[in-house]
């Protein structure tokens, strides 16, 4: 038997105005993006903007409908809009914000397991990692420079 340890680290800032200005930037598009979410079912709003290599920034809010939950992440909103729009892209970085109608979010919340499978097919295919940073409402912004620490055993295309 072996044992394998997996260890990930990242940077913690306890206030937006300790961001890079240029993340400060990002972080406000998406804090803005997240009012415009559309979830009337979990009453829990998530914001992205992503910067690309060719200066745009991208914008997703989550988009909640009746057949819950077959709808769609902020991050993926974002994600796959950048794809479609500009497949050439690299995304450099990406901002998330997430907050509650019911609850005030002061932890940072990170991408859920299926926005996760889909930064990493991203980070895969244009062979550059993708810093991300993420917070709640309020509180402390969590920086990763790489998808890979928050899902180090990613499943991708060398598998099928």
């Amino acid at each position: 038997m072996k044992e394998i340890n997996i260890t990930t680290s990242f940077t913690i800032f306890d206030t937006l105005n300790e961001l890079p200005t240029e993340i400060q930037d990002l972080m406000h598009q998406a804090i803005e993006v997240r009012k415009k979410a559309y979830a009337p079912y979990s009453k829990f709003k998530v914001g992205a903007a992503l910067l690309l290599d060719n200066g745009k920034v991208i914008l997703g809010s989550n988009q909640e409908n009746a057949a819950y939950p077959s709808g769609l992440c902020a991050e993926r909103t974002a994600i796959f809009y950048a794809g479609s729009t500009y497949p050439e892209a690299k995304i450099l970085k990406m901002a998330i914000t997430a907050a509650s109608d019911i609850n005030q979010t002061t932890a940072p919340i990170p991408p859920c397991g299926s926005c996760r499978q889909s930064i990493a097919e991203y980070e895969i295919k244009q062979d550059t990692p993708i810093e991300i940073y993420f917070m709640g409402e309020i509180g402390e912004i969590y920086k990763s420079s790489s998808l890979k620490n928050l899902l180090p055993l990613m499943f991708d295309k060398k598998f099928l």
